[in-house]
C-alpha cells in the first residue's frame, strides 16, 4: 500500500475569501445553474486540489472497507451496562474549577432527598425560557415539551421513591441532537422543512428512555450536518456559552453548548467529521466519537453512512462514560453494531499511565494557534507526569486524507439529500446547498478512489497503532471564532475557518477509530482549548483513562452562561 505518511510535515493552505449576503446567494445560485454550474463547480473543485487527488496512489487497496480489528483484552461476556454505568458514576470527582452537576451528583440528590426530578425540569424549564428569549438567546433547541418532560419526571420520581431506580440515570436530565429519531417530535435534521413527527424512537433514546433519563428536547444542529460551525439559517446561530458572540463549533452545536449550559450533564451528539468533538472542544467539555458502529444508528435518518457515528457529550468525563456505557452496543436494526467486542470500562479508575505509548507528530500537533498548543503541551505533561512515555510519529498525508474524507461525505450528503434537492433545493440554505452542489459534481471514480483510500489509510493506522496505544492532538487549530453577525440569518462561507476546525479530525472518521476531546484550558480570551485523544478500535475504556488523567489537572472555569439546579 502506499505510504500514508510523507517525509516532512505539509499542509496545503487554504486561500478562500470569506463570502455572506447577496454574493453568497448570487454563487450559490451560479452553482446550481444548468448553464454556468459545471463550469463554476469544476473550477472550485480543481482550484482546491482535486486533481492532485485524483493523481495519487492508493496501491491494491480495495474500495470495501474490512471489519476493525475487535479488542482482544475486553472481557470476554458483555457486563451488564447499568452496572458499568453505576461503576463510572461512582469513580471519585476528579474534575477541577466549576461546580460540576454531574450525573453523579443529580443521582446522589435524589437518593439523598435534596431535590427530585420533577423540581428539576420545573427550575430547568425556567432557566430554558429565559436563555432562549430576547435578543440575548443562545438558540439551544430546535424542538422541546415541557409537558413530555415533566411526565418522564413524575415517573422517575415515583420510582426513585419506590428505590426502583432503572440505572443511575434515572431521572436525569438529557438533550438529543434533532439528527436522532424521538417519537412524536420531528427530526428536522436542522432544515425547516422536515417536520413530520417520528413514530418510533431512535435505538440510542430508547436506551436512554430506558435508563431512566428525562429527555428536555431535540438540540440544535448545523443544518444536515455538513460544516462545523454550528449557524443554522432556519432555527439561529447557536450561542456559546462562555462568550455568545462566538460560535459553538458543530455540527452538534446544542448538544456541546447545553452541557456547557449546565441545563443538562450529558447529551447526544453525530459526528462525520468532528461533528462532536469539535463543538465539545469550542465549548470547554467532553465528547466521544466511538468506533464505527459501536453505537447503533437505527432511527439516525441517513445524512452519510461511512464516516457517521452516533456518541455523548458530557460535562466531565464520567459522565461521556456513563453515557456511553448506557448506549453502546449492538441493535439488531443495525448491521454495522452487530459484530463488536463487549463494551466495558476496565482500568477507568486507574490514573497511572506507566506502560502507554502517546504518538505524537510535533510539527502537526504544534500546527495551531499559539495559545492551543501551549495548552494541549501542558496537558499532553500531565499524562507523561503520570507514565506514559510520548512516541515521535511521521507526518500524516494531509491532503490525501481532506480529500478522501470531503469527497465520501459530501458524495454521501448529496445522495441522501437528492429527492429534496431535486424538489426544491432553495429550502436549503447557502452553505448546505453550496456543499450538496459539490457533492452531486464529484464523479463516481472520484468516490471510488477515495474509499480506496479510506481502506488504505485505515491498514496503515492500525499499522501505526501497533507502537502506540493512543495519537495525541489539539482537537482544533482555534478558540471559537466570533459569528459574523453581519452575515445572518444565513451564515456566510468562510474554509480557512473550517480547515482550521477539520485539520487534526479526520482521521477518526476515515478509519473509524475512536476519539476523544477533552478539555485542556482556555486562550488568553478565557475560550476554551481541547485536546484529541485517537484509540485503537474498541479501546474507548483507554481513551476515557487518558481523559481523566487530563482532567485530574486542568483547571475549568465556568461559562458565563451557567445554570444550577441542585444547588
Amino acid at each position: 500500500m502506499p505510504p500514508m505518511t510523507t517525509t516532512r510535515y505539509e499542509r496545503q493552505s487554504v486561500v478562500a475569501p470569506r463570502v455572506s449576503g447577496a454574493p453568497l446567494k448570487l454563487f450559490v445560485s451560479a452553482l446550481e445553474n444548468g448553464v454556468t454550474g459545471d463550469t463554476v463547480l469544476s473550477k472550485l473543485v480543481k482550484d482546491s486540489g482535486i486533481e492532485r487527488f485524483r493523481s495519487t496512489s492508493a496501491g491494491h487497496a480495495s474500495p470495501i472497507q474490512i471489519p476493525l480489528p475487535l479488542d482482544a483484552a475486553a472481557p470476554a461476556t458483555q457486563p451488564k451496562q447499568t452496572e458499568v454505568a453505576a461503576g463510572a458514576a461512582a469513580l471519585p470527582e476528579v474534575a477541577l474549577g466549576m461546580r460540576f452537576e454531574t450525573v453523579a451528583r443529580f443521582a446522589a440528590a435524589y437518593r439523598e432527598g435534596k431535590t427530585d426530578p420533577v423540581q428539576v425540569v420545573r427550575k430547568l424549564d425556567g432557566h430554558i425560557t429565559r436563555l432562549e428569549s430576547g435578543p440575548d438567546k443562545l438558540a439551544l433547541f430546535i424542538a422541546r415539551s415541557f409537558n413530555e418532560a415533566i411526565s418522564a419526571a413524575e415517573a422517575s420520581a415515583e420510582r426513585l421513591r419506590k428505590g426502583q431506580a432503572l440505572s443511575v440515570l434515572d431521572g436525569v436530565p438529557v438533550v438529543v441532537k434533532d439528527e436522532v429519531d424521538m417519537a412524536g417530535f420531528p427530526t428536522t435534521l436542522g432544515t425547516k422543512f422536515l417536520k413530520v413527527p417520528a413514530t418510533t424512537d431512535s435505538a440510542v433514546v430508547a436506551r436512554l428512555k430506558a435508563a431512566g433519563a428525562v429527555i428536555l428536547g431535540k438540540a440544535n444542529m448545523h443544518e444536515i450536518g455538513i460544516n462545523p460551525i454550528g449557524v443554522n439559517p432556519h432555527h439561529g446561530a447557536c450561542r456559546n456559552p462562555y462568550d455568545r458572540s462566538r460560535i459553538t463549533g458543530g455540527s452538534s452545536s446544542g448538544s456541546a453548548a447545553t452541557v456547557a449550559a449546565g441545563l443538562a450533564p450529558l447529551s447526544i451528539g453525530a459526528d462525520g467529521g468532528g461533528s462532536i468533538r469539535i463543538p465539545a472542544a469550542l465549548c470547554g467539555v467532553v465528547g466521544l466519537k466511538a468506533t464505527f458502529g459501536r453505537i447503533p444508528e437505527t432511527g439516525v435518518p441517513p445524512l452519510c453512512w461511512n464516516p457517521g457515528h452516533v456518541g455523548p457529550i458530557g460535562l466531565t468525563v464520567a459522565d461521556v462514560a456513563i453515557g456511553y456505557a448506557l448506549i453502546a452496543g449492538p441493535d439488531e436494526g443495525d448491521a454495522v453494531s452487530w459484530r463488536q467486542s463487549p463494551v466495558h470500562l476496565s482500568g477507568l479508575e486507574n490514573r497511572s499511565l506507566k506502560g502507554l505509548k502517546l504518538g505524537v507528530c510535533r510539527p502537526y500537533f504544534d500546527d495551531a494557534d499559539a495559545d492551543v498548543v501551549a495548552r494541549c503541551r501542558e496537558a499532553l505533561k500531565a499524562c507523561t507526569d503520570a507514565g506514559a512515555e510520548v512516541v515521535e510519529l511521521p507526518p500524516p498525508d494531509l491532503n490525501v486524507m481532506l480529500w478522501a474524507h470531503a469527497v465520501i461525505i459530501l458524495s454521501e450528503m448529496a445522495t441522501a439529500m437528492l429527492p429534496h434537492t431535486r424538489e426544491d433545493a432553495s429550502r436549503f440554505g447557502p452553505d448546505a446547498r453550496t456543499n450538496l452542489a459539490i457533492g452531486r459534481h464529484f464523479r463516481a471514480t472520484d468516490l471510488v478512489h477515495a474509499m480506496r483510500h479510506r481502506h488504505a489509510i485505515t491498514r496503515q493506522y492500525l499499522e501505526l497503532m501497533k507502537g502506540v496505544d493512543a495519537i495525541v492532538t489539539p482537537t482544533t487549530a482555534i478558540t471559537a471564532p466570533p459569528i459574523n453577525e453581519r452575515s445572518l440569518p444565513d451564515g456566510e462561507s468562510n474554509l480557512p475557518v473550517v480547515d482550521a476546525l477539520l485539520r487534526f479530525i479526520r482521521a477518526g472518521n476515515l478509519t473509524g477509530f475512536p476519539g476523544l476531546s477533552v478539555p485542556a484550558g482556555y486562550d488568553v480570551a478565557g475560550l476554551p482549548v481541547g485536546i484529541h485523544f485517537l484509540g485503537r478500535p474498541y479501546q474507548e475504556h483507554l481513551l476515557l483513562r487518558l481523559g481523566r488523567v487530563v482532567e485530574a489537572a486542568v483547571q475549568r472555569r465556568t461559562p458565563r452562561h451557567h445554570v444550577e439546579v441542585l444547588g
